[in-house]
């Protein structure tokens, strides 16, 4: 994203998705969500309903059907939809595109694009992405899943575990090694599969939180691909893998933010409303400060999203972004965890019944502070950025 790119979009544009983003949280996320908590799953038809208001092409190019805005347009829809939709597992499931498509953007070519991205961004189908292995989760470089190559096709074997949308994806951007002989980073590839493909096989996964987001452990025999819909260079896999996470971090940090305001959002509506003693809880000195606790934590997140995002949409992304990208989102996922724990014990003998945001967003932190990066690999890879 470009500072030019950033500057065609407005504040007046900003507040509109915004709005545009809390209605259809209100309307049509919080009234199904228990139903869908149940079932296990979101609906296919709210991928449509939220692609005709732009929700899944924001960011995307316009001539295959996205519409192109800043980082910081991104972040206040995924903040937004976290405050007022308080599901982690609808964003993960909603939004798997947004980990699933980007790599086939940057290195895919015209005509792979234009097959794989446009039913996607309309609602038609879906896309995901698969990285992690039963064997081994942060460390990607030593994967092994293997594509073989037979002349015009590449052959898949191996197996993939806690992929968003595995079960219904009709697109997976898949981490593979194509070098058997090379056991490293430099082995690995990327290659879009086609998940109607035979060979394919899925089975559903029981999760702590995220009840609606269908997660898959997926596996691959003698599965066939086109060579044309690999990414790029053979063994050139591990650099995009790197580069896509950046994106995906700081996208969970602006929905860890937004969650941790519903928490506070909740926490403080029941405190008004509660009566203790003949006095209502937010004439509790205990309880204000906990509510101060929590709003000191947001607005500290929300300074460092902001200032993170800035330098993303002025295309400031070197090795020093990168850290902060890591330290924020090791920031923001335990202001989310304070906050929810904080509004549980708020909520007290209601914030542990189902139906309470409060309830639900505390059984989700743990992925937030483990997908996409656990804390002590964000550390890590932050020292090394820094230079230390």
């Amino acid at each position: 994203m470009t500072t030019d790119t950033a500057n065609h979009f407005d504040a007046a544009d900003l507040q509109a998705l915004v709005d545009t983003v809390r209605r259809f949280a209100l309307e049509h996320v919080r009234p199904n969500l228990d139903a869908w908590e149940a079932a296990g799953e979101i609906p296919r038809a709210l991928y449509r309903e939220a692609a005709d208001l732009g929700l899944l092409g924001l960011g995307y190019p316009e001539h295959l059907g996205g519409a192109p805005a800043p980082w910081r347009a991104r972040d206040a829809l995924s903040q937004t939809l976290a405050r007022y939709g308080t599901s982690g597992g609808l964003m993960a499931s909603l939004f798997s595109l947004n980990i699933g498509l980007p790599p086939v953007l940057a290195h895919g070519t015209p005509e792979l694009q234009a097959e794989v991205v446009p039913p996607v961004l309309r609602g038609e189908q879906i896309a995901a992405l698969g990285i992690t292995e039963p064997g081994g989760g942060s460390d990607v470089a030593v994967l092994r899943t293997t594509a073989r190559r037979e002349g015009d096709e590449y052959v898949i074997d191996g197996e993939k575990v806690f992929i968003t949308s595995g079960l219904r994806c009709d697109w997976l951007t898949l981490a593979v090694r194509t070098d058997a002989s090379n056991k490293g980073a430099s082995g690995i590839s990327m290659v879009v599969v086609p998940m109607d493909r035979p060979g394919v096989s899925r089975s559903a996964l029981q999760k702590m939180g995220w009840h609606c987001s269908d997660t898959a452990h997926l596996r691959f025999d003698g599965v066939r691909v086109p060579v044309r819909y690999r990414l790029g260079e053979e063994g050139a896999g591990f650099r995009m893998i790197m580069g896509n996470f950046n994106g995906e971090r700081l996208a969970m940090s602006a929905m860890a933010l937004g969650f941790a305001q519903a928490c506070y959002d909740e926490a403080l509506d029941w405190a008004r409303q509660r009566q203790t003693f003949g006095a209502a809880l937010i004439e509790r000195q205990v309880i204000r400060h906990k509510l101060m606790d929590m709003r000191m934590r947001i607005e500290s997140t929300q300074a460092w999203v902001d200032a993170v995002t800035a330098r993303a949409d002025a295309g400031d992304t070197g090795p020093d972004w990168v850290a902060h990208v890591c330290l924020l989102k090791n920031h923001a996922t335990q202001a989310m965890q304070f906050c929810a724990d904080a509004a549980v014990q708020i909520l007290g003998g209601m914030g542990y019944m189902r139906g309470t945001a409060s309830e639900r967003i505390y059984r989700e932190v743990k992925v937030m502070m483990i997908g996409g990066g656990a804390e002590e690999i964000m550390k890590e890879l932050a020292a090394r950025q820094s230079g230390l």
